[in-house]
């Protein structure tokens, strides 16, 4: 596994990039009310034309298939509307090539339905996508401190029963380190991206993620399915 900072992975991209893939993009997974969903590029890319967001939206669909298990992964863009009229140049353009591609594209989705579990992989460009990724890590961090809060209320004899449970379901469901790190989609090897404040849990659970994407020839299909998608490389 290569576990690079970011700046280091993108020059490393520039050079070893999959056919068909003109940009690399970072995957992040994360919660929804019902299971998970890989929300791309998260920031790789600052600006993007729309046929990048295709190839997201291709790439983001295989990894959808392996680390979640989905089996027909549902795309959505992100935009400010469910119409497809609504959004910049970008979006709209976008739009209209991911119906035609082939993939099982579902409509626009909306920041607030991120996690409401209406798509499988949101596709945006890199600079929406990590302003929607930090904004999430904020929420996580301050639902975290009011749950801690919450149980501290609870007194002596409640508080360690309740607040290892809500620990553990906090953790299932919304910690990072369930994930150990955010693959970045494109580059011709496994590439997966840690957090500069990664823990040994999330250290060892990129370890195991590396070794489950080898073993299943992850980047072979990753090609695969950017040629499927009929995007023409530059």
């Amino acid at each position: 596994m290569l576990l690079l900072h970011l700046h280091l992975a993108s020059q490393l991209a520039e050079h070893r990039l999959l056919l068909g893939a003109e940009r690399p993009a970072l995957a992040a997974t994360v919660p929804t009310r019902h299971s998970a969903a890989v929300l791309l590029d998260v920031g790789a890319n600052v600006a993007c034309r729309p046929r990048h967001l295709v190839q997201f939206a291709a790439m983001g669909t295989v990894y959808a298939r392996l680390a979640l298990g989905v089996e027909h992964p549902r795309v959505g863009l992100l935009s400010i509307g469910e119409e497809e009229t609504k959004g910049n140049d970008l979006t709209r353009q976008a739009h209209r090539l991911l119906k035609a591609s082939g993939l099982n594209f579902t409509g626009n989705v909306e920041a607030r339905d991120i996690y409401a579990g209406g798509a499988d992989v949101i596709v945006c460009d890199g600079f929406t996508g990590n302003v929607a990724l930090k904004v999430s890590e904020g929420l996580v961090e301050m639902i975290r401190g009011l749950l801690g809060d919450w149980v501290a209320r609870l007194g002596d004899d409640l508080a360690p029963r309740v607040g290892g449970e809500l620990s553990e379901l906090f953790r299932q469901r919304v910690d990072d380190s369930e994930y150990g790190a955010v693959p970045l989609l494109g580059v011709a090897g496994l590439a997966l991206i840690g957090h500069g404040r990664s823990s040994a849990r999330a250290v060892r659970q990129g370890v195991l993620a590396a070794q489950r994407y080898a073993a299943a020839g992850f980047i072979a299909r990753l090609q695969q399915e950017i040629a499927a998608a009929g995007v023409a490389h530059r």
